[in-house]
């Protein structure tokens, strides 16, 4: 029996969706790393010969499964159905190999069916990947026959997804092999006849292969292809019945990710059929690329299903299904790319009115998510109710399209030549980027305008469904179980230089991460003038919440005024090259820095990167000298300095009020690692060229250093002592009783962290005033600062640590919460303070 893995899909509000089998059509089918798969066993009428045949159990697929023996009859039941299509697989190179010798026989004589070139061209690395199969197969098949509780295979399929660098050269060449065997079937009748004859009986029963027999050695070259893609599968099938426990579990891991990486890089390179439709005219159109984009429609924002293809845009939504019937797309608008134009800022219209939703709602909504993720755990750690879990996941993919939706900030303007406009708003510049280069590509081809009839859009929408390549809404709560989880801390990376600039410009880069589903923009570098050599040498801490990408953007600085973006008030600078890497775990959680080059456009961007946890982070470390100022308890410091505020906390005040409390972003937008490095040394040794420092220091690096120097104290600002009785006074209910103890609380801390917190207190209040201009609300600010000043030190924080992966715990959110009710209280004295007498407990 072979088993073939099939794919589930979803539609756009998370429903799932059966795929159903394409019939016997011209379109090959596409590779698709969506995570959704599973296996759909069905069984089929082709022999196996002596390869392992599943046994299905009773009682599988029932709650007897959740037991370890039934784990372990799914993963045996998985297994076998591989094994046994991985037979047929191999007999099928066997079969494309067989006419090979004699085809390089009659190469060499006067008559040759096919010249030595041609030959080498179409059967291209055919022999290299049955040698690795077969090794695979032969070495896998006895654990399967001898199965056991004991037997490791993760090892084997490790070794598969590492020699993938050969499917990666036969992809390369996978067009011109299949241009060569098409052309050669079409002009040679022998190499036909060859053709029907020695493949004609492996690929026949296979429902996807084309009517036509001239094709027959093109549908077999597919082969190694959808194999890559079907072993991706198995692997995601495997990691659902291993425990986490498991030997096999992190090869397994492992083996996945790298077949996932290399599904994603050659996607969009293989067969180009796999994307095609053909109109009512007999024209073919094929998708290019499609994806999820938040449209701003009749002034609301409305997630839209973008398709691209070779001579239109489509913009689409998802209709809801009746039970039983496939979803269809229904079409919102279309521009033919002869009719598309993307208008220049000082051309754009100015953008209508958009609600935009405050960051502190937005943050809000992110610790809302990480709560309910953190909830999710502790059911399953807990082994809760399925229908608990199930509720919970709901309301986390509801928080989170609504943070998807609403997120977006980015203009990406489509015009049509005929009057109408269309305004997308994206997350990230570098996807804005890569639509607009598709669609710039597209356009250089000569392109005639059309209209479509009501059947051809019909055709062409309801191909959509089909041939898409995102099949999920990008949030987290999309993803399975076995899925990485991504990063959760602090990544720190230094932006070296750059090279390949042809002529000289100014030049600055830009670091995006995911976080929550979708990227936005973390840190920027210096603009390096007049240079095709850009040394940046600038180092960034980059906060990470479930991150498993890195993207690189370099630009060119415009200085030119007239060109400015209507949409968001800023002047449009030129992107020189940009470039992605994935952020593997492996690889970066080292305590040493570890060096890459990310290559674009003809630019080489070196780089270096380092991860540290959250709680690695985020310890307290007291100095080991006691002249300094950094690590050294803060009445030690007041008391050497003989003043009421640290020396340190007053100048970075009065620096950042002087000339940063307009700076977009300020104590949030990280600061140059090296230059805050280089303050501390100075405050450290007290340095006289302090103040000439800080007036010519970047105002992010100052700020930095503010937050450095709290988040260094052997003990938060507001102690260790008095942490769980602010856990516990923000927690009430009752107002008054919450002003009493929050008030007594602060009565309760030493002179000098009580008259340091006033006074950044204001500081931070008079940061806020100027929120219209700084995007910084107080919200904002008690997000950055809460945790500086609450979390515990290492001694007394072991009993409030949670999972590594929730960075928003519960009690990173009251620490913020903590932050704001000050932040949002009147005006606090410290004489009225220790004025007022209030008959209050110490215990709260």
């Amino acid at each position: 029996t072979d088993f073939n893995y099939g794919a589930d899909e979803y539609d756009a509000e998370g429903n799932e969706e059966p795929k159903a089998l394409p019939e016997g059509s011209e379109t090959m089918p596409y590779i698709d790393e969506s995570p959704t798969m599973s296996p759909q066993l069905s069984a089929r009428g082709q022999e196996s010969g002596d390869g392992v045949s599943p046994t299905p159990t009773d009682g599988l697929g029932t709650g007897g499964e959740r037991d370890a023996g039934k784990g372990l009859e799914m993963r045996k039941l998985v297994l076998s159905g591989f094994l046994a299509s991985e037979e047929i697989y191999i007999n099928q190179l066997e079969a494309l190999l067989l006419p090979m010798k004699p085809l390089k026989a009659t190469a060499t004589t006067s008559q040759p069916v096919l010249t030595l070139q041609q030959i080498e061209t179409i059967f291209y690395k055919i022999q290299d990947i049955y040698e690795i199969h077969k090794e695979f197969y032969d070495s896998l098949c006895p654990k399967v026959q001898q199965w056991d509780s004991n037997i490791t295979m993760g090892h084997l399929f490790q070794k598969l997804a590492s020699q993938l660098g050969v499917y990666k050269a036969f992809v390369d060449n996978y067009k011109i092999a299949l241009e060569t065997a098409e052309k050669c079937s079409q002009s040679n009748y022998q190499f036909q006849k060859i053709s029907e004859v020695s493949l004609g009986k492996v690929l026949r029963p296979w429902w996807w292969v084309a009517a036509d027999t001239s094709s027959l050695p093109a549908a077999l070259l597919y082969k190694p292809i959808d194999r890559v893609t079907r072993s991706t599968l198995v692997l995601h099938d495997l990691l659902k019945h291993t425990p986490a426990d498991h030997p096999d579990y992190p090869l397994l891991q492992d083996a996945l990710r790298i077949s996932q990486n290399f599904l994603s890089s050659i996607n969009e390179d293989i067969d180009p059929r796999r994307t095609a439709v053909t109109t009512p005219k007999g024209e073919t159109r094929q998708l290019v690329k499609d994806g999820f984009l938040v449209e701003l429609s009749e002034g609301s924002r409305k997630l839209r299903h973008v398709f691209l293809f070779t001579d239109v845009l489509l913009c689409a939504k998802l209709k809801k299904a009746a039970v039983g019937k496939q979803q269809q797309y229904d079409c919102k608008w279309y521009v033919p790319l002869a009719d598309l134009v993307f208008p220049s800022p000082e051309e754009s219209e100015h953008c209508p009115q958009v609600h935009v939703i405050p960051d502190h709602e937005l943050e809000d909504m992110k610790m809302k998510i990480s709560a309910i993720k953190s909830e999710v755990q502790k059911e399953k750690a807990n082994k809760g109710q399925s229908r608990a879990i199930e509720r919970l996941k709901k309301k986390m993919f509801e928080n989170e399209f609504w943070l998807l939706l609403n997120s977006p900030a980015i203009p990406f303007r489509i015009h049509n030549r005929n009057g109408k406009s269309y305004l997308f708003l994206l997350s990230s510049d570098y996807e804005r980027s890569e639509w607009r280069e598709a669609i710039q590509k597209l356009q250089k081809k000569d392109l005639q305008a059309f209209v479509l009839s009501s059947v051809e859009l019909q055709v062409l929408t309801g191909s959509c469904f089909k041939l898409r390549t995102v099949h999920n809404i990008p949030v987290t709560s999309n993803k399975d179980d076995d899925e990485s989880p991504g990063l959760y801390g602090f990544l720190h990376v230094i932006v070296h230089s750059a090279k390949g600039f042809k002529q000289s410009a100014n030049l600055y880069c830009t670091l995006e991460v995911d976080s929550f589903g979708y990227f936005v923009s973390k840190a920027k570098t210096r603009v390096f003038r007049d240079t095709t050599e850009p040394q940046w040498n600038e180092e960034f801490e980059i906060e990470l919440e479930g991150s498993q990408s890195l993207r690189i953007l370099c630009y060119e600085k415009c200085y030119d005024k007239t060109k400015l973006n209507k949409d968001n008030n800023e002047i449009v600078d030129k992107i020189m090259g940009k470039g992605q890497i994935q952020l593997d775990p492996q690889a970066v959680q080292t305590k040493n820095w570890h060096m890459d080059v990310i290559e674009m456009n003809g630019i080489k961007v070196e780089f270096s990167m380092k991860f540290t946890s959250r709680d690695m982070s985020l310890k307290r470390t007291p100095s080991k000298k006691q002249t300094g100022v950094f690590g050294v308890k803060i009445s030690v410091v007041t008391k050497r300095e003989r003043s009421k505020v640290p020396y340190i906390v007053r100048q970075c005040i009065e620096e950042v009020e002087k000339r940063g409390i307009e700076e977009v972003g300020i104590y949030r937008i990280s600061g140059v690692a090296t230059d805050i490095q280089a303050l501390k040394a100075v405050f450290d040794a007290n340095n006289k060229d302090i103040l000439v420092m800080l007036s010519d220091m970047d105002i992010n690096a100052i700020a930095g250093t503010l937050k450095l120097y709290f988040r260094e104290l052997p003990e938060p600002l507001l102690t260790d002592r008095l942490y769980p009785a602010f856990m516990e006074g923000i927690a009430l209910s009752d107002p008054a009783a919450k002003e009493n103890c929050m008030m007594h609380l602060l009565r309760s801390l030493p002179d000098p962290n009580l008259i340091t917190f006033l006074f950044l207190l204001e500081h931070l209040k008079r940061v806020a005033e100027k929120e219209p201009i700084n995007k910084m609300s107080l919200h904002n600010l008690a997000t950055v600062f809460g945790p500086t000043l609450l979390r515990p030190s290492e001694g007394e924080s072991k009993g409030h640590l949670t999972l590594a992966s929730d960075i928003w715990s519960h009690d990173v959110m009251a620490q913020v919460q903590v932050l704001l009710y000050y932040l949002q209280h009147p005006p606090i004295s410290f004489t009225e303070l220790k004025r007022n007498t209030l008959y209050f407990s110490t215990d709260v």
